[in-house]
């Protein structure tokens, strides 16, 4: 009975920590580099462990990758085209992680070590 409540406090965490960054990421586009920073360290805080923190910072990109190729997979009715798409928007998301990741390890490292 325990573990499942576990594993619902870090789901829980998992997509509190997302929404945190991507909301921060997006009140805060208009500073290049410390936005970003600012909301890893609020997302790496809320998630709590280094592993979910890392995790919260590229799940969104993945997903958005996923999204892309099968919507352009489905629309064109070729997997090839698809597949360039989920690339590229792979790597379009993935381009201005590296604050976003510093912060959320510095935050999620600060978070268990306060506790």
């Amino acid at each position: 009975m325990e573990l499942r409540s576990v594993e619902r406090i870090r789901k829980r965490r998992l997509f509190a920590a997302m929404n945190w960054m991507a909301g921060l990421s997006l009140a805060l586009f208009w500073l290049p580099g410390i936005g970003p920073l600012a909301a890893g360290l609020v997302g790496g805080w809320k998630a709590g462990s280094v592993r979910t923190a890392i995790a919260a910072a590229f799940l969104p990109a993945v997903l958005n990758a996923v999204l892309a190729g099968v919507g352009v997979a489905y629309l064109t009715h070729w997997i090839g085209w698809g597949l360039l798409a989920g690339l590229g928007a792979a790597v379009w998301a993935l381009t201005g992680i590296g604050p976003l990741l510093l912060g959320a390890v510095v935050g999620s490292f600060v978070a268990s070590r306060a506790v």
